[in-house]
């Protein structure tokens, strides 16, 4: 997920045939997301738990959101970087990375099925107003005397971006990102056959990064939903959308991987088990589509990991479903929060824990889920969990991984008790804990 700011965007030119028109290509902002709420650790977070080195920094992986903002300045829009540009075969090693056609009777299935779903994927167009600091100097009476009526910068920056979605709804409801229209000011929606309209956010989910937003208009064309809890590795995946502006952009590839947490794929604080696809993402197609060889939805699209090749990710469609529902209805989704780190036990952390000079807490167990942080001010240390406490189980269902922790916290309510037993001296307790909503940046 890349991005990066560029100058003013070069005038529309109109695609022939298609009543569309093609954005100049920008790569977007770099955004790395750092972890909030509930997060697990692995062996590095133990290792900067029992190593305080001034000097320590944690190592994080570069994940980047893939829509494109870009300033509108006065320069021009440079070429897109070179990792964004889609994977190219290198030699023989690339062979392992190349999906093997799949075996059906019609050989142009993938055609098929983009003549089926593309009318129902759209291009969003945001802009939104930010404020730019401006010398003060340059709003000093003496100093403006010096060149006359030249005009000064401006305090505020209008940026502009591209991304992807796609139509659930004949009367308009459109499923993307919330990062593709996070604070828009102007959404601007527009169809394959050329039909442009102004979109309104119906609620966008910073946790789960899905946005739902509607536009007026009836009788429209909308996609078909699959179940993504019954997708397996290794079968077709198709992406449709519109990276670095290249309007209706169709990639293949495969499901390399389901069930990616969110510590896994480096942003600790959304509340997601990716889908895992090998299938080219590049910025803009934030929002769009992940297809199975049925045109269904599977996934939306949503994230690349800068300097990888062949390794996208999107949100499963169930998870989709059912935050986009809520969002629908009331405009903002509620996500149970205690404020706690997380690490599971082995003998190795414990051993390592365990012989710092400098160690917070000592482990005596070998396995489990050892509290490793609590959040200041947090549910977890209002409820009067610790540090180096180890949970047992959460609402009397054992648990032995910190992702059925984060799983169990996850379908509890805001606000609602929530009994944890652990092991706190050599004894065990349980304690209740009242979830709060997950902050928000």
């Amino acid at each position: 997920m890349d991005k990066d700011g560029s100058g003013r965007a070069s005038e529309p030119v109109s695609e022939q045939g298609s009543g569309r028109s093609v954005r100049p290509a920008a790569k977007s902002l770099a955004l790395v997301l750092l972890g909030a709420g509930i997060a697990t650790a692995g062996g590095q977070a133990i290792s900067a738990l029992v190593q305080f080195s001034a000097t320590s920094q944690p190592t994080t992986t570069d994940v980047f959101w893939d829509n494109g903002f870009w300033n509108n300045g006065d320069q021009e829009s440079p070429a897109p970087a070179p990792e964004a540009q889609e994977s190219q075969p290198q030699g023989d090693r690339a062979q392992s990375n190349v999906a093997i056609a799949p075996s059906v009777s019609n050989p142009n299935v993938i055609a098929d099925i983009v003549r089926q779903v593309e009318p129902s994927v759209v291009r969003i167009d945001a802009a939104r107003t930010v404020q730019t600091n401006v010398p003060p100097m340059f709003q000093d009476p003496f100093f403006r005397q010096f060149f006359g009526n030249m005009q000064m910068p401006q305090g505020e920056q209008v940026q502009r971006g591209v991304g992807s979605g796609f139509i659930t709804s004949a009367d308009g409801q459109i499923i993307t990102n919330a990062h593709v229209v996070a604070g828009a000011d102007e959404v601007q929606v527009t169809l394959t056959d050329g039909r442009s309209f102004t979109g309104r956010v119906m609620g966008a989910d910073e946790v789960t990064d899905v946005a739902v937003i509607k536009i007026e208009a009836t009788d429209l064309p909308t996609v078909a939903i699959s179940d993504s809890d019954q997708l397996q590795t290794g079968e077709w995946a198709i992406a449709i959308g519109n990276p670095l502006g290249l309007d209706s952009t169709v990639t293949a590839g495969i499901i390399s991987a389901t069930g990616r947490s969110s510590r896994e794929v480096g942003v600790p604080d959304k509340r997601v088990d990716f889908i895992q696809t090998d299938a080219a993402i590049n910025p803009g197609n934030s929002g769009g589509p992940l297809l199975n060889l049925n045109g269904e939805v599977i996934g939306v699209n949503t994230a690349i990991i800068q300097g990888a090749q062949g390794i996208g990710f999107a949100i499963p469609i169930n998870t989709v479903q059912r935050i986009s529902a809520q969002l629908i209805e009331t405009g903002r989704v509620e996500h149970a929060y205690l404020g706690i780190q997380m690490a599971n036990l082995s003998p190795e952390v414990k051993e390592n824990i365990n012989n710092s000079p400098d160690r917070p807490f000592s482990v005596e167990e070998e396995e489990g889920v050892l509290i490793v942080q609590v959040m200041p001010n947090s549910p977890a240390a209002r409820g009067g969990l610790r540090p180096g406490d180890v949970i047992v189980s959460v609402e009397g269902q054992p648990v032995s991984e910190s992702a059925a922790v984060q799983q169990a916290v996850e379908g509890s309510t805001v606000g609602q008790d929530l009994a944890i037993t652990l092991r706190r001296d050599g004894r065990e307790q349980t304690i209740s804990v009242r979830p709060g909503n997950v902050p928000t940046r």
